[in-house]
């Protein structure tokens, strides 16, 4: 058992030895007392559901069948399946959340506050009334207002940083989910300002990489030296499962479980996105369909109203979603981390989320 989990775990038997003793003071019983007592330990120190192995292979075979490259399926710390998880493999937008992870380590060192504006630091957006207004959080949330400037994930860009800092504001701050490269590489260049003139890619990886056990990535600079925020890195399923390890871990090592937290909020514009990461908080009830198919539409097309990606999933379910079916799924309920590369392919996280937890046949 993980040291936090075990300290976690002592604090609810304390609490429900401290209820127990309540309910002895009013009036129950020895022989109640006891049931009592052995009622609130039994829930204090319950198992977590063990995944179905059948269910497991099930699943990966399904990811197969889509055009799935590789899979690793971890529980409680133990390897349920691993099929090339050592393999490389692009993770496309999966990158957004690591460089997510730095934005919050830099909150908790104290260089920014993520509710600051932007035009504190980011000088020349003070003479735009709506960029005046937009705050780091909404530059990381996709709810800025900024235009996306998808033509920023050209390689042979001269200078995304610039570009994207000029671009137009084509919606209030906080009404509208635009998913686009352009927001993250303004908070790339409001990061370097904090940073007076140092890497914010030096930062990453000495805050967030190297305390995950990870290198230097793949970085796509411009001309200019600036990374691609938006997309880019190379990561095998197990080294993708590090991210998944850390929220299992509430943050450790890289952040607080109160900043990790962050990441599951949503917002008005997309309750089902925050930071990097995915989530399925409107599950039973949310409307059930593929987040990676809904993005293609323009901006001013998509409905996330009340999204989940699977109602028979645990709502507590985050995901890091990557474009041709890249996926790494963290359920904490379940203790549970599935990483999946794949190359394209019709792949469907409901029916594959169904099968994994065993509520769906092949």
């Amino acid at each position: 058992m993980h040291v936090t989990r075990y300290i976690e775990a002592m604090k609810r038997l304390a609490d429900s030895i401290g209820t127990v003793r309540r309910l002895k003071l009013d009036g129950l019983k020895p022989s109640s007392f006891s049931i009592a007592l052995l009622f609130f330990l039994t829930g204090s120190a319950s198992a977590i559901t063990s995944l179905d192995p059948v269910a497991v292979s099930a699943a990966a075979e399904y990811s197969a069948r889509h055009r799935g490259v590789s899979f690793l399926a971890i529980q409680d710390g133990r390897t349920l399946l691993e099929q090339n998880a050592k393999t490389l493999h692009k993770i496309y937008s999966g990158t957004k959340a690591f460089w997510d992870l730095a934005a919050l380590a830099a909150a908790e060192d104290g260089l920014l506050r993520l509710d600051q504006r932007v035009a504190d630091t980011v000088t020349s957006w003070r003479s735009d009334p709506g960029k005046a207004q937009v705050t780091i959080r909404q530059l990381l949330d996709f709810d800025s207002g900024l235009e996306p400037q998808f033509f920023l994930h050209e390689t042979q860009s001269g200078d995304r940083d610039a570009t994207a800092t000029r671009a137009r504001m084509v919606a209030e701050p906080g009404r509208a989910f635009i998913y686009g490269p352009a927001a993250l590489q303004v908070f790339h260049q409001m990061l370097k300002e904090k940073l007076r003139g140092g890497s914010p890619t030096h930062y990453l990886e000495r805050h967030v990489l190297h305390r995950l056990g990870l290198g230097p990535q793949r970085y796509l600079n411009d001309r200019a030296g600036n990374p691609l925020l938006a997309t880019g890195w190379i990561l095998s399923a197990k080294q993708w499962a590090k991210l998944g390890q850390l929220v299992l871990a509430n943050g450790a090592p890289v952040i607080s479980r109160n900043s990790l937290e962050q990441c599951w909020r949503g917002t008005t514009a997309n309750r089902a996105f925050s930071l990097g990461w995915w989530n399925n908080r409107a599950a039973p009830n949310g409307r059930e369909f593929d987040f990676e198919q809904m993005l293609i539409p323009k901006w001013q097309n998509q409905d996330w109203r009340d999204a989940c990606l699977c109602r028979d999933a645990p709502s507590d379910l985050v995901v890091c979603i990557g474009s041709e079916g890249q996926r790494l799924y963290v359920i904490p309920s379940l203790q549970l981390i599935v990483v999946r590369h794949a190359n394209g392919g019709s792949f469907s996280d409901t029916h594959f989320l169904r099968l994994l937890l065993g509520r769906e046949r092949r």
